[in-house]
């Protein structure tokens, strides 16, 4: 690490935190080494597995690519937070009812991207479905039983209309 160090304030899934970080530490690191929320994985380091993605002022983000000092000022939600607020309480419970999780390494990721996608409301088809997760890569389930998973929450949410 650097030895340049760089105070920064945010919130994290709904409390302030004020922490001096190196101003090369990535976001997901802070996250899971300073932070202790171990939810968003490390996988590719490079932005293409999709298992460190985030929101950051409500947008999904890879954790990867992002540094935590860009993050000063704004509000963070992990895969916790989204946990504990009961916001994808749904999607876990279809995730698992849908056998969409096998080795869970990207589970964490892939429902924050769906989550995304079906916050912008409708029933989105199943190609808009792998469309929007297509960013996540899992390498266990092939992905049927995910995009089973999301598109039942979607139309649940919707009242059962497609």
């Amino acid at each position: 690490m650097s030895d340049t160090q760089i105070d920064i304030a945010l919130t994290v899934n709904g409390e302030p935190v004020s922490e001096r970080v190196d101003a090369r530490k990535t976001l997901v690191d802070f996250l899971r080494d300073d932070l202790g929320l171990t939810g968003s994985h490390i996988g590719c380091e490079q932005g293409f597995c999709g298992a460190c993605t985030v929101r950051v002022d409500g947008e999904i983000v890879r954790g990867c690519l992002m540094l935590a000092a860009q993050c000063d000022g704004a509000t963070v939600e992990t895969i916790e937070g989204l946990s504990d607020s009961g916001e994808i309480a749904d999607l876990q419970k279809a995730f698992a009812e849908r056998n969409a999780l096998q080795c869970g390494y990207c589970t964490p990721g892939m429902i924050t991207a769906a989550q995304d996608l079906l916050q912008r409301g409708g029933v989105p088809s199943r190609d808009e479905i792998r469309e929007h997760l297509s960013g996540n890569y899992c390498r266990c389930t092939g992905y049927h039983a995910i995009v089973d998973a999301v598109e039942a929450v979607a139309e649940a949410r919707a009242g059962g209309r497609k």
